[in-house]
C-alpha cells in the first residue's frame, strides 16, 4: 500500500496540500474510501463528515461541488445559484479530463484544470472532514475552514 504515495495523483494532492499546510498529509487506508459510507467506515466518524467532490457540467462548463457525505447536491438548488437551466452530472470520462482523478478518488483539490468549487454549508458542523486524495484508499483530514482557503471555494446550500 506504500507505493500509493508514489501514484501521480496521489502524489498531485500530497504536493498540494504540502504547499498550503505542511501538516497536512494524505493518509493511506487499509480498506477502500471509494464511497463515503466506505471511507467513513474505514476511517471510524460519521459518513457526513466525507466531503464528497462531484463535477458537474453547466451548459458546456464544468465545476466541483463539495458535498457531505450524507447528502446529496440538489440538482434545482445548483440551477438556481449558477442561473442555467441546463446542469447535469459529468459523466467518467469528464471527470478525468477536468480533474485528472478516477471516480472513486476525485480530490477536492489539485485539479488539473482551473474549476468553480461549491461548498456545501453542511460540512461546516464538522471540526474536520476528510476529502479523497486521488485513489480510493486515499484521503486527507482538514478543518472545513482551511478546506475554504486550500479550494478557494464558495460557501452555498447545494445539498438536499
Amino acid at each position: 500500500m506504500e507505493n500509493l504515495l508514489n501514484k501521480e495523483p496521489v502524489n498531485r494532492v500530497q504536493k498540494f496540500l504540502s504547499k498550503f499546510d505542511t501538516k497536512l498529509k494524505v493518509i493511506i487506508l487499509d480498506s477502500t474510501a471509494r464511497t463515503a459510507k466506505d471511507a467513513a467506515s474505514s476511517l471510524k466518524c460519521e459518513v457526513g463528515a466525507i466531503v464528497k467532490s462531484l463535477l458537474f457540467k453547466a451548459n458546456g462548463s464544468f465545476l466541483i461541488c463539495l458535498i457531505a457525505g450524507d447528502r446529496r447536491c440538489s440538482l434545482n438548488k445548483l440551477k438556481k445559484i449558477l442561473e442555467k437551466k441546463d446542469v447535469s452530472m459529468a459523466n467518467a470520462d469528464e471527470v478525468k479530463f477536468n480533474t485528472g482523478f478516477s471516480i472513486g478518488g476525485v480530490a477536492p483539490v489539485a485539479h488539473i484544470k482551473k474549476l468553480e468549487i461549491l461548498i456545501d454549508k453542511s460540512l461546516s458542523r464538522f471540526n474536520h472532514v476528510f476529502g479523497a486524495a486521488g485513489h480510493p484508499n486515499c484521503v486527507f483530514k482538514i478543518n472545513y475552514t482551511q478546506l475554504i482557503d486550500i479550494t478557494n471555494g464558495s460557501e452555498k446550500e447545494i445539498s438536499e
